[in-house]
């Protein structure tokens, strides 16, 4: 192969091994909330689904509507932990798939978009 198809190939490779990394990242994503006083700790997956829950004995002394508001409260806190997992993820296959900055002779500045 030419040097031209090797560096065709290595960055298709390369891009194919970051979607495959951010996909896994974003399966590993958990956003994880505990209230203060620890009466209630949600656990989110990367879409802001509930997959854990815990609930201390001191709801027992709360009342339904409290308890039911604190664990809204305490799932909205944990998706906005998971969101910025996600951000992070998403930033850093953003950055992967990103041209390289290439230095053009007697060129000065940034490319056509850049502000």
């Amino acid at each position: 192969m030419s040097a031209e198809m090797d560096a065709l190939v290595a960055n298709a490779t390369a891009k194919l091994e970051a979607l495959e990394a951010a996909l896994y990242g974003l399966k590993q994503v958990r956003g994880e909330f505990t209230t203060e006083d620890g009466a209630v700790s949600v656990t989110v997956d990367s879409d802001g689904a509930l997959i854990g829950l815990r609930l201390s004995e001191t709801v027992t002394s709360m009342a339904p509507a409290e308890v039911s508001q604190l664990i809204i409260w305490a799932c909205r806190q944990a998706a906005e932990d998971a969101g910025g997992q996600r951000s992070n993820v998403i930033a850093a296959l953003n950055e992967s798939f990103a041209p390289a900055a290439e230095a053009t002779p007697g060129v000065v500045g940034g490319g056509r978009d850049s502000a």
